[in-house]
Order: structure tokens, then C-alpha cells, then sequence
């Protein structure tokens, strides 16, 4: 547990209730300032090696998470600063609301029956060819999506900034966007992407069960199934390909009586997955709700992290 940091907690606090209110800058976003200085950086970088792949993620995560202590010695007995600097950090790596959002524009656009338009905007969530999918499959990719990401863009990064601060935030952050650049499967980046791959997996080792918990408690807060939530995630998500998103996305399935799973495209590539629950297949309805219940998890988790900045420790 962390030193008691009043001024960070009210930071990831003041930082949640600015992603719930604007989501995420719409210009000049630090991430995405990142995610270009590592496309950069890949350029002559690049080997089909996984020590090269390694340097490459030590670097830019070395160099995000030394940003973080540097904000950290800097602002120390400054409350003020510190809060302040903590909070557009917070507002800066979440990605809870904006999640939500794209959720929302994707149902709205199953509901008017525009096929085109939500298969043009799938790759806004997740990474499957929507050429092929229909309504009930773009569905379903849009709540496995809801389910993994809000781990990944929200309750992740409040899990680190109230384990480690200011550096928490930044390094984490870093972390998950290269796993997103380079971690996928794919001939370039079997080797290369390894190290950010497997960095993702341990970094989001932890929060994805919360997540799975915290969906659980919150589930009846939006008409869904505690009890069920918990019976499929105990039994199915270990099931996944992914020793993390497997956990999120059955926990939802159970909340919300779905089932979830089944082929997925990835170009070249197919993945048969094990279906996640017993219930029914996703259809257009099911994803305000899966948004509805990815906010009252990850706004749980923001009440969780600020509290165990805040408590004191013997």
C-alpha cells in the first residue's frame, strides 16, 4: 500500500470527473504525442528480434514512467501542484468515457440499420476485419471491446495511480499503447512485439481482475446479474486466449445473459474462441448496456483508487 498522498488523491479523483465530464482532449492529446514519438522510434529500431523488441519498449516505457518521477520529485510539498498535475495526468491516460462514447455511436448506428457506417466504425473499438460481420457480430465485437477495454483504458491506469502515483499513470499508459502498436500478432511483430506483449499481460494482471469484481458488485446497479457475473467468470474466463480480457468479458457476460465469443478475423488471421457465458448472442440493445455497466465499474474503481491514496497506513 502507498504513503497516505492527500494531493495525488484528490488529483485521480479530479482527474476521473474530468474524463466523465469531456472524455479525452480532442487536440493535442499526449498519448497520442507518444504513440507518434514511438512510430518514429519503431522505424530504425526495428529487428525481427525480441531483445531488439525489448530495448524498444524499455525505452519508451523508461522513458514515460522517468517523466512520471521526475513530475513526482518535482511537485513534492507542493500539494497544489501536485493535485493539479495529477489530475491532467489522470484526464490525460483515461480512456473511460471515450470508450463509452464510440460504444454509444456504434449502437446508435446499429440502431438506424447502417451496416456500412458500423463496420467503418469498428475499427474505432477493436482490431477484427468488420468486412464480413453483421449486425448480431458487430454487436458482439463492440461488447468485448466495452468489456477488455474498460480494464485497459480506465481501471488499469487508476489501479497504478494509486499504486505508484504519478509514475504509475504514465508508465502503465505507455505500456498498454505499445501492446496496442506492436503487441498484436502478426509477421512483423511476432518477435518484435513480444516484450510489450508480455509487459501488457503482467501490468494488466491485476486490474483485469478487479474489473471482473468490480463488475460483479456494480452489475445490479444497471439490471444485470451479480451471481451470474460470478459464476461465468470463475468458470469461463480462463477460457480466453488472453490471460487478462478473458476475465472482463466474462464477468460481462454473465452480468448481462449473453454469450460472447466465437470466430474472429484478424486479416490473415482467424481465432476460434471458447464461448464466454450461456446466455443469448449480443444483439444492438445489449450495447448501451454493456457501456452503461463498463462506467459504474470503472467509477467504482476511480471511488477505490482515490480512497487507498487517501488512507493512512500503520
Amino acid at each position: 500500500m502507498p504513503p497516505r498522498d492527500l494531493p495525488t488523491a484528490a488529483g485521480l479523483a479530479l482527474g476521473a470527473a474530468a474524463d466523465l465530464l469531456l472524455a479525452d482532449p480532442r487536440r493535442w492529446h499526449p498519448v497520442a504525442g507518444f504513440g507518434r514519438a514511438a512510430a518514429a522510434l519503431e522505424r530504425p529500431l526495428w529487428r525481427d528480434s525480441r531483445a531488439a523488441g525489448a530495448a524498444y519498449a524499455g525505452l519508451l516505457t523508461g522513458a514515460a514512467t522517468g517523466l512520471g518521477v521526475l513530475l513526482d520529485r518535482g511537485t513534492r510539498g507542493r500539494p497544489a501542484v501536485r493535485t493539479l498535475v495529477t489530475a491532467v495526468a489522470t484526464w490525460a491516460v483515461l480512456g473511460g468515457t471515450s470508450l463509452g462514447r464510440a460504444g454509444t455511436a456504434m449502437a446508435r448506428t446499429l440502431d438506424a440499420g447502417d451496416l456500412p457506417a458500423a463496420r467503418a466504425l469498428l475499427p474505432t473499438l477493436a482490431g477484427r476485419d468488420p468486412s464480413g460481420l453483421d449486425v448480431p457480430e458487430l454487436a458482439r465485437a463492440t461488447v468485448e471491446s466495452v468489456a477488455e477495454n474498460t480494464s485497459d483504458a480506465a481501471v488499469a491506469p487508476l489501479v497504478w495511480g494509486a499504486v505508484a502515483g504519478l509514475p504509475g499513470l504514465l508508465g502503465y499508459r505507455a505500456v498498454n499503447t505499445l501492446d496496442a502498436m506492436v503487441g498484436h500478432r502478426s509477421p512483423r511483430y511476432a518477435r518484435f512485439g513480444w516484450a510489450a506483449a508480455r509487459t501488457d499481460d503482467v501490468a494488466n494482471w491485476l486490474p483485469a481482475r478487479l474489473t471482473a469484481a468490480l463488475t460483479v458488485a456494480t452489475a445490479p446497479l444497471v439490471g444485470g446479474s451479480a451471481p451470474g457475473a460470478w459464476r461465468v467468470w470463475w468458470r469461463d474466463g480462463a477460457a480466453h486466449p488472453s490471460p487478462n480480457a478473458g476475465r472482463c468479458e466474462a464477468a460481462l457476460a454473465g452480468a448481462l445473459g449473453l454469450r460472447l465469443g466465437g470466430r474472429n478475423v484478424y486479416g490473415s488471421r482467424v481465432e476460434d474462441r471458447p464461448a464466454l457465458g450461456n446466455g443469448r448472442a449480443p444483439a444492438a440493445p445489449d450495447v448501451p448496456r454493456a457501456v452503461r455497466l463498463s462506467r459504474a465499474v470503472w467509477a467504482a474503481a476511480a471511488a477505490l483508487a482515490t480512497a487507498a491514496r487517501s488512507r493512512p497506513v500503520p
